[in-house]
């Protein structure tokens, strides 16, 4: 799965809209909230409640998955599209993360 496919399926989740809080860095927002980190050569994703839960992953992936910048202790990580996570799973990790943060939007701002 490249870049422009993993943009255009986070895209494609309800009430999802682009947006570009800071110049270059493309994001997938739904009720206001950041679920997918679009902009550089991969996606910044929640995958976890946790650090902890969010380690699953990058230990399954050392060398294609790290914690995001300022945001991993939260349960972010930044995913390489180099092939090495397949397609579906970055498909189901994109879906979590944007059920997450739908998880936690007020009733009225819930797709």
């Amino acid at each position: 799965m490249n870049h422009d496919e993993i943009t255009a399926y986070a895209l494609d989740k309800p009430g999802a809209v682009a947006d570009e809080p800071w110049e270059g860095d493309l994001v997938a927002k739904v009720g206001g909230k950041i679920f997918a980190f679009l902009g550089g050569e991969g996606v910044g994703l929640k995958c976890g409640r946790d650090a902890d839960e969010a380690a699953e992953l990058r230990d399954r992936y050392p060398d294609t998955v790290a914690a995001s910048p300022y945001i991993g202790r939260f349960g972010w990580n930044v995913v390489a599209l180099d092939g090495t996570v397949p397609a579906d799973e970055l498909r189901e990790l994109v879906d979590e993360s944007y059920d997450a943060i739908v998880a936690k939007l007020p009733k009225s701002k819930r797709p």
